[in-house]
């Protein structure tokens, strides 16, 4: 048996303080932001237990500066595991294995959790939030307001992509 808990796909940062500088002028936008993803297509299920002393994949993927609470860096990091190659949630996906499983390939996890709009319709890369060259190698943390301003359009896109193919799933 697997326990599972929710995890927010999205993260607004309004409350990241060393963000505050880029946010205090996008106000009106990151409560926006912030209000659309608190709707279902904002939402996604991890395994909730701690394994071998690991993080939780929600709690590995929130304290990791590689990653910084970033679903599309998560989704690299899920797609890199389906592929055996190295990525920052390397070891926490490993433990947490035969949840990945489950849905046999990458294709399976993207059909299963209606992840269709954040990958490349090849499945071999992901629509990231913001312009990165090389994922990882970066701070994944917008660093002007007008970076933030497009990864809270490209997030909102995504999550209203999202709710639109939850609520036509039959």
């Amino acid at each position: 048996m697997i326990s599972l808990s929710s995890d927010s796909i999205t993260n607004s940062y309004r409350t990241k303080t060393s963000l505050q500088p880029i946010l205090k002028d996008v106000d009106k936008e990151v409560e926006e932001f912030r209000n659309l993803s608190y709707t279902i297509g904002g939402f996604i299920v991890f395994p909730s237990k701690r394994i071998d002393g690991q993080m939780t994949i929600n709690g590995a993927r929130g304290f990791n500066g590689k990653i910084a609470d970033r679903f599309d860096l998560t989704l690299e990091c899920i797609r890199l595991h389906y592929l055996n190659q190295p990525n920052p949630l390397e070891s926490v996906l490993k433990v947490n294995s035969n949840f990945f499983d489950l849905f046999t390939d990458f294709r399976g996890y993207v059909e299963f959790f209606l992840l269709q709009d954040l990958v490349q319709s090849d499945l071999k890369s992901i629509r990231f939030f913001t312009d990165l060259e090389i994922p990882f190698e970066t701070s994944p943390l917008p660093r002007s307001a007008s970076e933030y301003l497009i990864y809270k359009e490209r997030n909102m896109k995504f999550l209203n992509e999202r709710n639109r193919r939850i609520s036509s799933f039959k």
